[in-house]
């Protein structure tokens, strides 16, 4: 039996990520993340960056941050071993459920070329909305998507089958949409 549980990143969890990040994307050529910016959200973004453990090991993080009503997720990623299992659905699902009541809306930025990346966004409801030259250095060419809170509402029923969400996903204090789909 797996004991898999998703929980807010605590500061001992630095090793771990940054072990995650060789394993996922350092070993198929891309860059990884710098230590200080994990050293941060370890540290400091808790209640929007998360850690999947899986038998007391992580195998699995999603960092994103806030500001006002927006919010930016940086990275997901799964340990090679499990890509294709729950763990990205669980991580997700504890993102949505600490974003949701905070912001409007989320923005993500993706390689072309990640179609898993791009399909997972689609799911959620993201649209595509540029491509950025350069993002993260020179040649660095990233879509830059965002899913809304309409766009979400309108998907709600998908996301729930999915496991995604359940329950309310209204954020606090906000009015009712109205002509959500």
């Amino acid at each position: 039996m797996t004991d898999r549980h998703v929980r807010p990143l605590r500061p001992g969890d630095f090793a771990e990520i940054m072990r995650l990040e060789e394993e996922v994307f350092a070993r198929s050529g891309e860059s990884v993340l710098g230590p200080y910016y994990v050293r941060l959200c370890c540290d400091f973004f808790a209640d929007t960056c998360f850690v999947a453990e899986e038998n007391g090991r992580a195998v699995g993080y999603v960092l994103s941050f806030v500001r006002g009503e927006e919010a930016y997720c940086t990275t997901l990623a799964v340990a090679p071993e499990l890509q294709g299992t729950r763990v990205a659905i669980q991580l997700l699902r504890t993102l949505i459920a600490a974003l949701a009541p905070r912001v409007d809306s989320v923005w993500f930025t993706v390689k072309e070329d990640n179609d898993a990346a791009r399909a997972l966004h689609r799911a959620l409801g993201a649209r595509d909305l540029e491509v950025r030259e350069d993002f993260y250095g020179p040649g660095d060419r990233r879509i830059v998507s965002r899913i809304d809170r309409t766009g979400f509402e309108r998907i709600r029923g998908k996301l729930e089958r999915l496991g995604l969400v359940q329950g309310s996903i209204a954020r606090a204090g906000a009015r009712p949409l109205a002509g959500v789909a």
